[in-house]
């Protein structure tokens, strides 16, 4: 049996397929296509007229490819970007009608147990975790343990919102690195207050800019792994600092010659660097891992236990 699942992010449309055979299942297939369907007006809670047309081709695109692998189950879903969008539902009716393809557009506590499940599966859970998924629209936080999730919550404070609302300077100036940072610190108190009772010891970064972090220290390290092939990464924490530091003193151009930041993430990758190292200072945890597994694989495996 063939599943496909699309992911409709803010930024990315991820699509993959997989065979599920024997009790176990493979990935035959995996794309992604830097949609931006956030951009320009994501703080408005609107989906721009170019976005929206990339976002629909994009999905025709995809359409072809589980036409070609004869697909027999598919579910698409759709995050922040769509979720709030006042025009969603014209997006949602668009995708349907032009690409045939129908969108569950789900919330962000769903979206956070979909995040739970991927990271589980990848088998990065091993002790207390927090578990970080920083997406374009909204960034998901869960708290959870080898056996279960003990809490979870979405907030609107994804990199692309964060980029548009505050990133106005080249490099960074203090200026926007506090404003952004006042904000991170009222919308995140509860999180900062449920850590402060459980105290978790690893904070786990479900790819994205996680996979970048990963990347660039590989690179850097001339380390021979490849992230397209492993589930897990265990940083080294100064190295990650050093990384980090780097991104958020260094001008647009600089970043875009950094060998492993594709274009998309380069600005972003500072909002992300932000976050994530302010969230590590407040949370005083010093170990942090990858987990390649995010949303989509989630979904998958959500699939996958429904036919069982």
């Amino acid at each position: 049996m063939r599943f496909a699942v699309i992911d409709i992010g803010t930024n990315t449309f991820h699509l993959i397929i997989a065979e599920f055979v024997n009790e176990k299942f493979e990935l035959i297939y995996k794309t992604n296509v830097a949609v931006k369907l956030g951009e320009g007006k994501i703080n408005e809670n609107l989906i721009i007229p170019l976005a929206f047309d990339r976002g629909i081709n994009a999905l025709k695109g995809f359409r072809k490819t589980i036409d070609g692998f004869n697909v027999d189950r598919l579910r698409a879903t759709a995050t922040s970007a769509v979720r709030s969008a006042k025009n969603s539902q014209d997006f949602v009716n668009a995708a349907k009608n032009e690409a045939l393809i129908e969108i569950e557009t789900i919330t962000g506590e769903e979206e956070a147990e979909l995040i739970y499940k991927s990271v589980k599966l990848s088998g990065a859970i091993k002790d207390l975790s927090l578990i970080m998924d920083i997406g374009g629209g909204s960034v998901e936080f869960i708290l959870c343990d080898t056996q279960s999730l003990i809490w979870k919550k979405s907030y609107n404070i994804g990199a692309a919102r964060l980029l548009q609302q505050f990133f106005k300077s080249d490099p960074i100036s203090d200026e926007d690195k506090n404003a952004i940072l006042f904000l991170i610190q009222t919308q995140l108190q509860d999180l900062f207050e449920i850590c402060e009772k459980h105290q978790p010891q690893i904070l786990i970064g479900s790819a994205g800019a996680f996979e970048t972090f990963a990347e660039l220290i590989i690179i850097k390290n001339n380390q021979n792994i490849s992230i397209e092939n492993i589930k897990t990464y265990d940083f080294n924490y100064d190295d990650y600092i050093e990384t980090t530091l780097r991104l958020l003193n260094s001008t647009h151009q600089q970043r875009t010659e950094l060998p492993g930041l594709i274009p998309l993430r380069v600005d972003m990758i500072v909002i992300a660097a932000l976050l994530t190292n302010y969230v590590l200072g407040r949370t005083k945890i010093n170990q942090l891992k990858l987990s390649t597994y995010d949303l989509k694989m989630g979904v998958l495996a959500s699939m996958i236990k429904s036919i069982k």
